[in-house]
């Protein structure tokens, strides 16, 4: 099977000679060349430059045989053209001026996402033209909590407290902001289907702040807006949840078509609780990056066999980071292309 071909069918539950392989964040810092790009460029300057969006998304394809490609780009590209100053520091993005009342709800800006997103658009366009129909191209964008997370608190937060309380006293203010994004995000989606995106994934990061009743309340219906706009399209959708162990079955109800899980839950549990017709990602231990090659390539036979009844799509519980090895990215591609030569 081609690679998009194989991608494709195990969103949809079918029938593939080995489960598909890509990781989160496979281009990016852990690789030299895509370092050479950042000492030349800013953050984004790469983001907003579809030339150097279309390379670096192609470096870890030059390297290793993968069977999609991500676009390279940032879930926060959406509070952006709502207004808000991003910028990358130690620590990780800063975000403001941070969203506490209705003044800052009225400070948002009205997006014609269109003209906003072209960027986004133009690099799709390229990478569809270098990769189809060989190998698949994944869009994405944030979803609403994890994006909101961001604008209220003003960055990375260990609880989203300031989110909850804004929730819990001033539904109203919390409501809109939220639909709001929710909107953004479904139309830098389709921008990126109609661009020829075969599929896009929704990345939820901070949703395990959430008791599983606030996730049902606060999260999932700004993520069941979106997908029931997306799902028009007819292309595949993956949500992400980091932590997803105590929102598994809520989640699996948002209407996408692949649960990607990290490893706050086994595989083969997920894949008992959930309707077949669900595929799953993930599940790997971005640690096990640095195993020998045997422990590696029994973790995946483990996981290709905790995921039958059901299409499944090998990534990691999370995204790889500047210290994942390059060699145990290799090893990893090794063990899953085994699968099919075992079948």
């Amino acid at each position: 099977m081609r690679s998009r071909e194989r991608m494709l069918a195990a969103c949809r539950g079918q029938a593939v000679d080995r489960p598909p392989l890509w990781l989160m964040r496979q281009a990016g810092r852990y690789l030299p060349e895509y370092r050479a790009v950042r000492a030349d460029h800013s953050f984004w300057e790469v983001v907003r430059t579809p030339e150097l969006v279309e390379k670096v998304t192609l470096q870890p394809l030059a390297r290793f045989e993968l069977d999609a490609a991500i676009l390279f780009c940032d879930i926060l590209v959406v509070l952006d053209v709502l207004g808000a100053e991003v910028t990358y520091a130690p620590g990780g993005p800063r975000v403001s001026p941070a969203l506490r009342d209705q003044a800052g709800l009225d400070a948002l800006l009205p997006v014609d996402a269109e003209a906003a997103f072209g960027y986004v658009d133009q690099a799709i366009r390229r990478l569809c033209a270098r990769l189809q129909p060989e190998t698949a191209v994944i869009g994405f964008a944030g979803a609403p909590w994890t994006l909101a997370a961001y604008l209220v608190e003003g960055g990375p937060s260990r609880d989203s407290a300031q989110l909850k309380a804004l929730a819990y006293q001033q539904p109203r203010v919390f409501e809109s902001m939220m639909e709001r994004i929710a909107d953004v995000v479904a139309e830098l989606l389709l921008i990126q289907l109609r661009a020829g995106a075969d599929l896009v994934q929704i990345f939820d990061t901070w949703a395990g702040h959430l008791s599983p009743g606030d996730y049902t309340s606060l999260a999932l219906p700004y993520t069941r807006r979106i997908i029931e706009r997306v799902k028009s399209h007819g292309a595949p959708v993956i949500l992400y949840l980091r932590n997803a162990a105590g929102h598994l079955d809520a989640a699996a109800s948002s209407g996408c078509d692949v649960l990607s899980v990290d490893t706050s839950i086994d595989l083969a549990e997920a894949r008992q609780r959930l309707d077949q017709s669900i595929a799953l990602q993930g599940n790997l231990e971005p640690a096990l990056l640095h195993a020998p090659e045997a422990r590696l390539r029994a973790e995946v036979e483990r996981m290709a066999r905790a995921a039958e009844g059901g299409g499944y799509i090998v990534n990691l519980g999370q995204g790889l980071v500047p210290s994942s090895p390059i060699d145990g990215v290799a090893r990893l591609v090794d063990a899953v292309r085994a699968l099919g030569s075992e079948s």
